[in-house]
């Protein structure tokens, strides 16, 4: 994709005469030039991708809570062949520096194949964590094998809800099935069994029509799945895909933060955009 970037600039630079013809034909100048170029932003790219950024966020309710509440979010995980333990671990050792009392996942955890998973004991991993862990699915796991992704949740010693909720310390927290799943029951049945009287946080991997969660009487949802496009000019496009392509969101009285994630799907490079865990602050 940059490769064809480049070529198309020096193309309109060559009709504009900025760019000498000698430059384009059998020319060690320009075939330096451009391999200065793209080794340069996918050194920068690979570099960026592994400096995460940590994005904190103020959660302000009138709603009664238990406690103050300092929960660490992360989407995205994508853990496999290319989000291997040892870089894992060192995301656990961030997010245990935090000493967060709640940690939420928003999907997609697993990258697409369970084998690296296994072999690197990462579900064991997760247990060095010191904080609950609640999750929903998100679309990678289904791509990975639905039972199979489960059975992982279950040994990492997560609670992965799945069109069902939980309340923790006083709050509820509902996750969403993916919507890879058309069966998937609606927000407005979920919402049912939910004391509305409680701060509710709605987990939903995919963030579409977002509304939903504001007419159902969501406090604060928050989901993942775009990554941002990961690397910019793709990042554009996702931004005209979606209401909220990345960050924060308030709809009425419903707050929302999509997240660009934490790991990565294909090539390890960021740019334009960058990977992040957020660090919320839940209070009155």
């Amino acid at each position: 994709m940059y490769i064809v970037i480049i070529y198309l600039l020096l193309d309109l630079g060559k009709l504009a005469h900025i760019v000498p013809p000698s430059f384009m034909h059998h020319s060690a100048k320009g075939t330096i030039t451009i391999s200065v170029i793209l080794i340069g932003v996918f050194t920068y790219g690979y570099f960026h991708y592994l400096d995460k950024t940590r994005q904190p966020l103020e959660m302000h309710t009138t709603k009664m809570l238990d406690k103050p509440m300092k929960i660490v979010m992360l989407s995205d995980l994508h853990l496999g062949y290319h989000n291997q333990a040892v870089e894992f671990n060192r995301w656990i050792d961030m997010v245990n520096a935090e000493n967060p009392d709640l940690v939420l996942i928003g999907g997609d955890i697993i990258d697409g194949h369970m084998r690296p998973l296994v072999e690197q004991h990462m579900a064991q991993a997760f247990h060095r964590i010191k904080a609950p862990i609640v999750a929903c699915l998100g679309n990678h796991e289904y791509l990975t094998g639905i039972n199979e992704s489960i059975k992982f949740y279950r040994e990492a010693g997560i609670t992965l809800l799945v069109d069902s909720a939980v309340t923790v310390n006083g709050i509820n927290i509902i996750g969403r099935d993916d919507r890879t799943n058309a069966k998937r029951r609606p927000l407005k049945q979920l919402m049912q069994d939910v004391d509305k009287s409680k701060y509710t946080i709605l987990l939903d991997h995919q963030p579409y029509a977002l509304e939903q969660a504001e007419r159902n009487g969501i406090d604060f949802q928050f989901s993942g799945h775009t990554h941002r496009g990961q690397v910019w000019p793709l990042s554009w496009i996702v931004d005209l895909m979606y209401e909220d392509s990345c960050g924060p969101l308030q709809k009425g009285n419903t707050q929302y933060y999509v997240s660009s994630g934490m790991g990565i799907w294909g090539a390890k490079f960021r740019i334009g955009t960058h990977s992040e865990y957020v660090v919320a602050q839940l209070h009155n």
